[in-house]
């Protein structure tokens, strides 16, 4: 079968063409301002991949399936074209639904943050243990190289999404997948293109709770009031909570690379691990309760968080040139920014902090968290925002609570010759954004060792 998969370079929809090809299927895509590390892991995959979403690809390709990303909508020529012609389409969750996870035991996660990093560190537990989990993940764990496989286990490790399906379903992602393990990191106010307020999201979080089976389990965040107000909307599935109640974890190390684990008071092992901040101590302990509900004792899960080697655009260190060190990471929420800063924080001291920041998803694109946005940067030294064309609001209320700290820029140039001007040795400088940020990490490190060189 001949699978054509519109959206393709989305993190989900790349996954799913991965698992496609797996299959055995002959897989094609479309997307429009492709950038790495998806399309990528989409050309080391020979995944013939087409710039635009011209009709004429339908009659080049001639697909006997059509895959559907949510990136997709009413009016385009292709989809237009798709319609008219009676051509079969099916979402991207509907077809991993369908193709992957029945008949599976799915480990799904789920929350507004640290889902990509949690996933990760799920299926790299399971790897460990010899599992050969299949996993689908909104990133690319470095222990993997790929952000989706086949696996040759039952267990299925799947990043759950709360976004919506496409443009023919507009329930979220997640309530395709039918977890018998699910886990709920946490909930906050995001997606507000989609969502109009909190109470829209804890419902769609709700009906993913109602497809749990009563031999299944739910870990869930202890210390989350909006997961606990879901929770208490009704859930007939053992429950257990990590950061507060079963799962617990002490620090010993302020940047958080080194805890004990304890689960209902007892010991199980010290993490000594590569991963910063309390967030991520949380993730893993969400991970090890999964983990455990498969049958992965919690002291063998512990050892092999040590060997975990994160996720690309998580805090990834692109490189250092002069003593200066460029991070790549996805934040784009104010609570994501703040924690990554703090976790960067922790681990650096007192040398300086640049962040780098495009107000790119379309909640920031909304305006939604501008009030919001200059505490979450609070824990850097140096701020430059780039005011990109799109963005339907100023930052100018943003600097202005930064004070000198900050500068806005209007274009790519701009900001990246404000980072240069600022940056020194010692200097570490985050760039976040959930998109390619026009290549600014790379010609920053190709900006230094010129300067290095000269």
């Amino acid at each position: 079968m001949h699978i054509h998969i519109l959206g393709i370079c989305g993190t989900f929809m790349a996954g799913v063409a991965l698992l496609a090809r797996a299959a055995g299927h002959a897989v094609s895509g479309c997307d429009a301002g492709v950038y790495p590390p998806m399309s990528t892991q989409l050309a080391e995959a020979g995944i013939a991949l087409r710039e635009g979403y011209d009709p004429e690809q339908l009659t080049e390709f001639k697909p006997d399936m059509i895959v559907v990303g949510n990136v997709m909508s009413r009016g385009r020529p292709l989809v237009e074209a798709m319609l008219d012609r009676n051509l079969p389409y099916t979402s991207g969750p509907a077809w991993l639904a369908e193709h992957v996870l029945r008949d599976r035991h799915v480990l799904a996660v789920a929350g507004t943050h640290g889902k990509t990093t949690t996933s990760s560190l799920l299926a790299w537990i399971l790897e460990a243990a010899g599992r050969e989990p299949g996993f689908l993940i909104g990133g690319i764990p470095a222990n993997f190289g790929q952000s989706a496989r086949l696996g040759r286990a039952p267990l299925f490790v799947v990043e759950a999404d709360e976004y919506d399906t496409a443009f023919f379903d507009k329930r979220s992602k997640f309530v395709h997948y039918r977890p018998r393990t699910l886990i709920l990191n946490n909930l906050e106010f995001d997606h507000a293109d989609i969502f109009p307020d909190l109470a829209a999201i804890q419902r769609q979080f709700h009906h993913l709770l109602r497809t749990v089976p009563g031999a299944g389990l739910v870990v869930a965040n202890g210390r989350d009031a909006h997961l606990a107000e879901v929770l208490a909307m009704g859930c007939w599935t053992p429950v257990e909570r990590f950061g507060v109640g079963d799962w617990e974890a002490r620090a010993s190390a302020a940047d958080g690379s080194a805890f004990d684990v304890y689960y209902r008071g007892a010991a199980q092992g010290r993490v000594d691990w590569s991963q910063l901040g309390p967030h991520n101590v949380c993730n893993a302990l969400a991970a090890l309760a999964a983990a455990r509900h498969v049958g992965v004792p919690a002291a063998e899960a512990v050892a092999a968080l040590a060997r975990f080697e994160g996720v690309k655009r998580r805090l990834e260190v692109r490189g250092t040139v002069g003593g200066v060190t460029v991070y790549d990471d996805f934040a784009h929420h104010p609570t994501a920014i703040a924690t990554t800063l703090d976790g960067l924080r922790a681990r650096v001291g007192a040398q300086p902090i640049i962040a780098v920041l495009e107000p790119r998803s379309n909640t920031m694109k909304l305006g939604v968290f501008k009030d919001s946005l200059a505490p979450a940067l609070a824990a850097a030294d140096a701020v430059v925002l780039y005011q990109a064309p799109d963005l339907g609001w100023d930052l100018g209320s943003v600097a202005a609570a930064l004070g000198s700290r900050a500068q806005i820029c209007p274009t790519l140039d701009a900001t990246l010759a404000a980072v240069q001007r600022r940056v020194e040795p010692g200097a570490h400088v985050l760039v976040m954004s959930n998109g390619g940020f026009g290549g600014i990490h790379e010609r920053l490190l190709q900006g230094l060792r010129a300067d290095a060189s000269g």
